[in-house]
């Protein structure tokens, strides 16, 4: 008996329309897209930002979008490398790590402060009275003092203040303080500085300004004494795949519904009332090049 001729697979559009087609008849949802974005501030501050950036992207692509919490910057990367998630919104050296480890990520967005981002140096002047705003970095009197960085894998908090330092002394942080502390987080750093827990550390300008509008931090307990030159800093990087996973168009329909988010209590959440611009891998080249050459990325 001759055997049955066999059948060419269904192409994968084709493939694809008839499972969601079979899983709606079904009544089973379909598959959400999942995100995360990295902890800069306190959990609970960060489900009630992301929740409406998540109602806002399933609106525009007609599917469940759920906002992912992590524990920290690292396991936001970990999660993005697993394919637990398919988008994040990232720092610039959480946005290099992920996109190094996974072939065809691509940044596609970000905030148009994003371009321009910076680091405030921040002093308890009880502890080190420094005058505000200096044109230098104040080195000299920074020397030998306790000093917070944010989190360990935080571009604005970590990786750029630590290397403006080493570019300024030549010496790593370990060298130049009495002792170096990691608070985790933006807010968590300015408590530091504020209560005099640490004379001195670094903090991310947005997160600093908008605290001091809010009447949540005294600039005169948490005194800005030098700001960093500018860097691209967070942004948001797409997987590889979407529309394998989820369908022909979810890819464009997705870059396009990041950069079109023009609600004013959207952009408040992500902190970018400025709103959002196109990015791209490129835009980030610099901050790959410090993360290489502070040990954060692999040659």
């Amino acid at each position: 008996m001759r055997p049955a001729p066999s059948r060419p697979p269904l192409l994968p559009s084709l493939g694809l329309a008839l499972t969601l087609a079979l899983s709606s008849c079904a009544g089973e949802e379909p598959r959400p897209l999942r995100f995360t974005a990295i902890p800069d501030s306190n959990r609970t501050e960060l489900e009630q930002r992301f929740q409406p950036v998540a109602d806002h992207l399933a609106s525009r692509l007609g599917r469940p979008v759920e906002y992912v919490p992590t524990n920290d910057y690292a396991a936001s990367v970990e999660m993005f490398k697993a394919g637990d998630i398919d988008l994040a919104w990232f720092g610039g050296l959480t946005g290099a790590q992920a996109r190094a480890a996974v072939a065809g990520a691509e940044a596609v967005a970000q905030g148009a402060v994003d371009a321009h981002f910076r680091t405030y140096f921040v002093v308890h002047p009880p502890t080190l009275d420094l005058e505000p705003d200096q044109e230098a970095l104040p080195l000299a009197q920074l020397e030998g003092v306790r000093f917070a960085f944010g989190s360990r894998q935080s571009t604005s908090g970590r990786l750029m203040p630590e290397h403006f330092l080493r570019a300024a002394s030549g010496r790593s942080p370990e060298e130049l303080f009495e002792a170096v502390v990691y608070s985790g987080s933006h807010d968590k750093t300015a408590e530091l500085v504020a209560s005099g827990s640490v004379a001195a550390g670094a903090i991310n300008f947005r997160t600093y300004d908008e605290l001091v509008a809010a009447g949540d931090l005294d600039p005169e307990a948490c005194r800005v004494v030098w700001r960093t030159p500018e860097y691209a800093d967070y942004n948001w990087t797409l997987a590889p795949g979407l529309d394998e996973r989820f369908g022909a168009g979810t890819d464009a329909a997705l870059r396009s519904a990041l950069l079109e988010l023009d609600d004013p209590a959207l952009l408040a959440a992500l902190q970018r009332p400025e709103g959002m611009i196109p990015a791209s891998n490129a835009d980030y080249a610099a901050i790959e090049a410090v993360a290489r050459e502070l040990g954060f990325l692999a040659d």
